[in-house]
């Protein structure tokens, strides 16, 4: 479908800080927002894809989600540290990779909480698994192969939450994450699973003959290992926890109605990569991922060239074997590198989709990077198809549905907008703080642009800020 067409962003307003969206019935006005610095990481570590969840109901604590640095020794808590945190940089493309998480009260919903890594070091794991499935399970008769080094890094990427299917029974919170694994094409984003009781401990969706099993991640590997050196040599015919843990099935790719993995379309490397980026919310019992992806046709194509498609898998229930449906494509051709989320509005039968774009005007730098923001006519998904989202040239990313974000930047007009997520409630619909409960969403985003514990000429991947900011929404005034 074309993403060009009559849009609520490209209709009038009278007051030209204001943009008509929603099919021409709501309009979002700049200024005057509530903005903020949410997080401001020490040189050893990142921040992005900050998503806070309100886990309950009602009002209650909120956990904030987010794509963090590799750990380099064992997690600890990001509050009460005395060790050193000698700076960090990015010594590959996609350096870096770990998800941790944290809760906070509502109160203090602007800034990152406490928080303790959960999930790293996904990649290579999730490669030997794949090598072992090759081999029809014969890995135990045959000597392991040599250890190949993956160019993209060690990874758990791009976490999205959603709860479980309380009204089925389900308790718990799964996260979907992206791994970096190798094809016969080069690195593929593959998206992988985890659930969660209490966002503290994780299990990991595997795949063993028997079918799927949920691994406990880190715990019970590392109880193992202790073990087996406390105890020394087990017994003929003994298994120890340690030998159970080592042959625990590793993570599998989630599957599809077809039963093929959910990989990306395309192999590829680099920070700024979206393959199957995106948002997951739940609409009358239903699972939508709405994520961005590169177009089978560009593959081929240098990475800053390559043109995006926004997708569309549903799925009724997230534990099955095969999770989610076949992709419908809901627009196309998108700027290369282009980052959609979509959620639910608060409120309203809308979707609403945030995506990274320019304002119209450049500055002596060139364009200016902000986030810009829309809703749909209704919750048909192909009520997104209509939308306008940038002016021509659309690789410019120009569009006149932009926030007006003001924080961050280098003190120089320039700013950076990347890896932007919202406040949801435990189903991936829009939610606000209680202090801010006449607002329609809560953004975070990173700024790789605006200075670090290293200055101007620090790493761009560590010690750079997130921001949060808000916008609200408002019916067009009858004429």
């Amino acid at each position: 479908m074309a993403a060009l067409g009559i849009s609520g962003a490209a209709a009038q307003t009278t007051d030209t800080s204001c943009y008509v969206t929603g099919g021409g019935t709501l309009e979002i006005c700049r200024g005057g927002e509530a903005e903020g610095v949410f997080f401001t990481p020490r040189a050893c570590e990142s921040a992005g894809s900050v998503q806070l969840v309100r886990t309950t109901p009602a009002t209650g604590p909120l956990q904030a989600v987010y794509q963090a640095e590799t750990p380099l020794a064992a997690p600890k808590s990001r509050r009460g540290e005395t060790e050193a945190c000698a700076p960090r940089r990015a010594t590959e493309a996609l350096d870096g990779g770990s998800i941790r998480s944290g809760a906070m009260p509502e109160q203090l919903a602007t800034a990152m909480p406490p928080t303790q890594g959960r999930l790293w070091e996904m990649a290579r794991t999730v490669a030997r698994s794949q090598e072992r499935r090759r081999r029809g399970g014969r890995g135990r008769a045959e000597a392991p192969p040599a250890p190949v080094p993956v160019e993209e890094g060690i990874a758990a990427r791009h976490p999205m939450t959603v709860a479980g299917r309380a009204w089925g029974g389900d308790a718990y919170s799964y996260v979907f994450f992206l791994a970096a694994v190798p094809t016969e094409s080069g690195q593929r984003h593959a998206l992988l699973q985890a659930r969660t009781l209490d966002f503290t401990r994780f299990d990991i969706r595997s795949r063993s003959l028997d079918g799927i099993a949920w691994t406990p991640f880190g715990e019970g590997r590392a109880e193992g290992r202790a073990q087996e050196r406390a105890e020394g040599r087990s017994r003929r015919g003994r298994r120890s926890r340690a030998q159970a843990a080592a042959d625990a099935p590793g993570p599998s790719a989630v599957l599809d109605e077809t039963g093929a993995p959910v990989l990306g379309n395309c192999a590829g490397q680099g920070l700024d990569r979206t393959d199957l980026v995106g948002a997951i919310s739940v609409v009358d019992q239903v699972y939508h991922y709405y994520y961005t992806d590169v177009l089978p046709s560009d593959c081929g194509a240098p990475m800053a060239s390559r043109r995006m498609g926004l997708y569309l898998r549903t799925s009724r229930d997230l534990t099955a074997d095969r999770v989610w449906s076949a992709p419908r494509t809901i627009a196309e051709p998108l700027p290369a590198q282009s980052l959609m989320r979509v959620a639910k509005a608060r409120d309203m039968d809308r979707w609403v989709v945030a995506y990274r774009c320019n304002r119209p005007a450049n500055t002596m730098d060139g364009p200016v990077a902000d986030i810009c923001v829309q809703y749909s006519a209704d919750l048909a998904p192909g009520s997104l198809a209509g939308l306008t989202w940038f002016s021509d040239p659309q690789a410019i990313m120009r569009s006149t549905a932009y926030l007006g974000l003001r924080s961050g930047g280098d003190g120089s007009g320039r700013f950076g907008r990347s890896q932007h997520f919202w406040m949801t409630d435990r189903y991936g619909n829009l939610a606000t703080p209680t202090s801010y409960q006449a607002k329609a969403g809560f953004l975070t985003w990173l700024d790789r642009v605006a200075p670090g514990p290293g200055g101007a000429n620090g790493s761009s991947v560590f010690g750079r800020p997130v921001y949060w900011a808000t916008w609200s929404v408002r019916p067009v005034a009858a004429k």
